[in-house]
């Protein structure tokens, strides 16, 4: 291949090294920003949704699972993977009734984040999801999944003392507690907002 350029990187070749309906993973050879060469291993992903899904009263639902590759048990906000062309809020939308039986009239985007961005190019796009309407979940095969609710200020303080701890989610939670406290006519929706963490009540643990 004609040597490219990613930054100070300059990429002399690449090739798959494995792949599956999920994820593809390549190595690049490289000439590292020093200028020696070596090699760079890519994860490629899909994009990936998360949403927080909030109640009326503000309390937002937790999805409980055994995560593989960590040997531990996780409560999240509800994610998943987009399809390829899907439209994200689609992808969300789906996510939410797959996981939690839920329906939403009312999304706000919460902005994007990346995963992991020293192996994988994965980036999360993350929805707040209000005006919720009941019905049954219907999971994947490959998952085994608890369902809850807790406040929201309760998931933040779980977030604060690491009893939440996939970053996606610890995103998602903050992102929303500010996009519903922030001033009226201030910011954007699903955009950052400028100045200093607020004081008092749950942002104290932000």
């Amino acid at each position: 291949m004609t040597p490219t350029r990613r930054g100070p990187w300059q990429v002399t070749g690449t090739r798959e090294v494995y792949r599956n309906p999920w994820m593809r993973v390549r190595e690049d050879a490289v000439l590292r920003p020093n200028g020696s060469p070596g090699i760079y291993g890519v994860v490629e992903f899909v994009p990936a949704v998360g949403v927080v899904a909030l109640t009326a009263d503000e309390r937002v639902y937790l999805v409980g699972q055994y995560r593989y590759t960590v040997e531990e048990y996780s409560w999240e906000i509800i994610t998943g993977y987009s399809t390829p062309g899907e439209d994200l809020r689609l992808g969300a939308a789906r996510e939410l009734r797959e996981e939690a039986g839920l329906t939403a009239a009312r999304w706000s985007p919460l902005g994007r984040c990346h995963i992991s961005n020293s192996v994988t190019d994965q980036i999360g796009y993350l929805f707040l999801a209000q005006d919720l309407q009941e019905g049954a979940p219907a999971p994947d095969e490959t998952e085994e999944l608890a369902l809850t609710t807790v406040p929201l200020d309760e998931a933040l303080r779980r977030a604060q003392a690491s009893e939440i701890v996939q970053a996606f989610s610890l995103v998602g939670l903050y992102r929303a507690w500010h996009h519903l406290r922030r001033p009226a006519g201030r910011g954007t929706p699903g955009e950052p907002q400028g100045g200093g963490a607020p004081t008092g009540g749950p942002a104290s643990i932000i």
